[in-house]
């Protein structure tokens, strides 16, 4: 698949894109850093251009793969989300990044969220795992918002990481999970209680 025919997502708030040259930057600095930890980093340049040039070929070779996370307004790039599949992984893979300076906004849930629904409804996918590092706690937590579950019978990739198996697209549609997950990211975008007055400690 080449990259002009990659689908864009749209979200209220961001617009998910085939990853192009001007996206690297932020990328090798996100992969060079510390909270690549949990994903084979930190990377050196030429590590961190082989992994850009991995995601880009992923879609020629499988059709599918990440998308560049961009916010709407202002068209910078907060993060990655998508799929991945390379060789010798047991099974079709959502996963996600969110550079360093951008998380605790919900970009992660609403991109991730987004993803899966294009792969359940669009592309036919019957299922996804999401392989995690057990230290990584924050990604096992937006897993686990996102209805994920530890699968301790599925293979892993390497044997360090544990299994979270997505629900199927049926046990989704109309559930009151797929309507919590869409009234979280509602309440990123807008709210619903806002503090008035003046803070005392």
């Amino acid at each position: 698949m080449a990259l002009r025919d990659i689908p864009v997502l749209d979200t209220r708030r961001l617009v998910l894109r085939a990853p192009e040259a001007q996206d690297y930057p932020d990328f090798k600095a996100t992969f060079a850093s510390y909270r690549s930890r949990f994903m084979g980093g930190p990377l050196n340049a030429y590590e961190a251009w082989m992994l850009y040039a991995a995601e880009i070929g992923h879609w020629q070779i499988r059709g599918f793969g990440m998308w560049m996370v961009h916010l709407r307004d202002s068209g910078e790039t907060v993060g990655m989300a998508g799929g991945w599949f390379p060789a010798k992984w047991p099974e079709r893979e959502i996963a996600w990044i969110i550079w360093p300076d951008r998380g605790g906004r919900g970009y992660a849930l609403e991109a991730t969220q987004r993803v899966r629904q294009y792969f359940y409804d669009v592309a036919g996918w019957t299922g996804a795992v999401s392989y995690i590092d057990p230290k990584n706690l924050e990604s096992i937590r937006l897993a686990e918002r996102l209805g994920a579950r530890r699968d301790a019978s599925a293979s892993g990739v390497d044997g360090s990481d544990v299994v979270y198996r997505h629900p199927a697209p049926e046990a989704l549609r109309g559930s009151q999970l797929a309507h919590g997950i869409d009234m979280e990211i509602a309440n990123y975008i807008d709210p619903l209680f806002k503090p008035k007055g003046w803070a005392i400690d």
